[in-house]
C-alpha cells in the first residue's frame, strides 16, 4: 500500500514522544511491503535538534507552510492508499479539511494524545482537531482504548475509532548487564499536570531516604524547581540513550499525565520501553492498567511516597528480576512495533470489508 503520513515530528524526538512512535510504526510498515512517505512541518526547535534527519525506512519531506504543502504533495494524498493525519500537527484542522477533500483512498486520524485531545475539544481550543472533522475521517486511531473509543463513535460521530497504542522496539530496547548508577529513574518531558505526582512518589522519597540515588531526565523542568541533593536531573536524553537509562537502574518510575489517568487505558511509551529492558516498573494507577500489566506482578502501583520507598528498600533482587521478566514476556507478545503495524493494516481491513462486504483481495495485493 501507498501510506502517507502527516506528523508532527518523525526527524526529533526533542521534547515529544510522537517521533519514536512513528518510526516504529513505519518501519514495521516498510519490513511488511508498505511504502510510506512521512511529510512534516519544518519548524526551529525540531529543525536544530534533528536526531534522525532521513530515516531509511520512509520518504520524508518537510513542509514550510500550509501552502507549501499544499503545492507540492496534493498529488501524493490523492493518489495514497491511506493518508494518516497525526495530533498536534501544526494548523492540523485545515490541514485536515484538506486531506479530507483532496485524498481518494482512506482518511484517517492518528491521536498520539488521545485524553488530552478530548479535554481540548471540551474547552472549545481546536488546535489541531475540530470536533466537526471527526465524523469525517473513516478512521480515528487513538492511543487510549476502553470507553474513549464508544466515546469517540457515540459522541463525536466516528465512523470507526480503534485503539493504536504505543510500541517500542526489540531491536533498540533490550536487558544489557551494566553497572548500576541509580535506585530509581524517571523519564519524562515536564508538565505541570504530572509535578505534583512526580513530587509525591519519587523527590519525596527522595527526600525520605538520602542514601538513596535518584535521577530525572527530561527538557522543560522550570529553573525554580529544587532538586533534593541526591536527585540528578539530565536536559535532554536522545532515544539513543534509553536503553542504557533503563539498564542502570534498580527500578523505574512511571507517571501518567492527568488527562490520561482519567480516561484510563492509556500506557505510556516508557512502561514498554522500560520492561523490554527487563527493568522493573514503579507506577501510578489509572483504570485499565490491568489490561496491559498485572498489578503486583508484571507492575508495582504507588499511591504515595511510602510505597515508592517500601519497594526501593524491601524488595529482594530475585523478586524485582521476577517482576521485570513477567513484564518483558508481556511486552514483546504484544506490544512491539511490528505488533502495530499489524494492528494497523487490519483495521484498514476491516473498514474495507464494511465499504465492500463482497471484497476478498488482502490489503497489500495487486488487484
Amino acid at each position: 500500500m501507498n501510506i502517507v503520513i502527516l506528523g508532527l515530528s518523525i526527524t526529533s524526538s526533542w521534547g515529544n514522544g510522537h517521533a519514536t512512535t512513528f518510526r516504529g510504526l513505519v518501519r514495521e510498515l516498510n519490513k511488511q511491503g508498505h511504502y510510506v512517505t512521512f511529510l512534516e512541518r519544518d519548524v526551529p526547535w525540531y529543525a536544530g535538534n534533528r536526531d534522525l534527519a532521513k530515516p531509511d525506512y520512509c520518504q520524508t519531506e518537510l513542509y514550510k507552510s500550509l501552502d507549501d504543502l499544499k503545492a507540492r504533495f496534493t498529488e501524493d494524498i490523492r493518489e495514497a492508499d491511506i493518508v494518516i493525519v497525526g495530533s498536534y500537527v501544526p494548523e492540523g484542522v485545515q490541514v485536515g479539511e484538506w486531506v479530507i477533500k483532496t485524498a481518494h483512498g482512506i482518511k484517517a486520524f492518528y491521536d498520539i494524545d488521545t485524553p488530552v485531545t478530548l479535554a481540548k475539544l471540551e474547552r472549545e481550543d481546536y488546535e489541531y482537531l475540530h470536533p466537526d472533522l471527526i465524523p469525517k475521517y473513516d478512521l480515528y486511531l487513538s492511543f487510549t482504548g476502553g470507553p474513549t473509543l464508544d466515546l469517540l463513535e457515540q459522541k463525536y460521530g466516528s465512523p470507526m475509532a480503534r485503539a493504536l497504542y504505543c510500541s517500542f522496539d526489540p531491536d533498540l530496547y533490550y536487558p544489557e548487564m551494566m553497572e548500576c548508577k541509580w535506585d530509581l529513574g524517571y523519564l519524562g518531558t515536564y508538565s505541570d499536570d504530572r509535578q505534583p505526582p512526580l513530587d509525591n512518589l519519587m523527590l519525596e522519597p527522595a527526600r525520605q531516604w538520602a542514601d538513596g540515588r535518584f535521577v530525572v531526565a527530561g527538557p522543560q523542568y522550570p529553573a525554580s524547581i529544587k532538586w533534593p541533593r541526591n536527585v540528578q536531573h539530565i536536559q535532554h536524553l536522545p532515544p539513543a540513550e534509553h536503553r542504557e537509562f533503563y539498564n542502570t537502574q534498580r527500578f523505574t518510575m512511571n507517571i501518567t499525565r492527568a488527562d490520561m489517568v482519567k480516561a484510563g487505558y492509556a500506557p505510556s511509551v516508557r512502561l514498554f520501553e522500560a520492561a523490554a529492558c527487563c527493568t522493573p516498573i514503579i507506577s501510578d494507577y489509572w483504570e485499565g492498567l490491568e489490561t496491559i500489566f498485572e498489578p503486583e506482578k508484571e507492575i508495582l502501583i504507588a499511591k504515595n511516597s511510602k510505597d515508592t520507598i517500601k519497594y526501593l528498600r524491601e524488595i529482594c533482587r530475585s523478586e524485582r528480576k521476577l517482576i521485570a521478566e513477567r513484564a518483558r514476556r508481556k511486552v514483546m507478545a504484544n506490544h512491539t512495533a511490528a505488533h502495530r503495524a499489524q494492528e494497523l493494516i487490519s483495521y484498514v481491513e476491516e473498514l474495507m470489508s464494511l465499504e465492500n462486504p463482497f471484497a476478498t483481495t488482502q490489503i497489500g495485493q495487486e488487484v
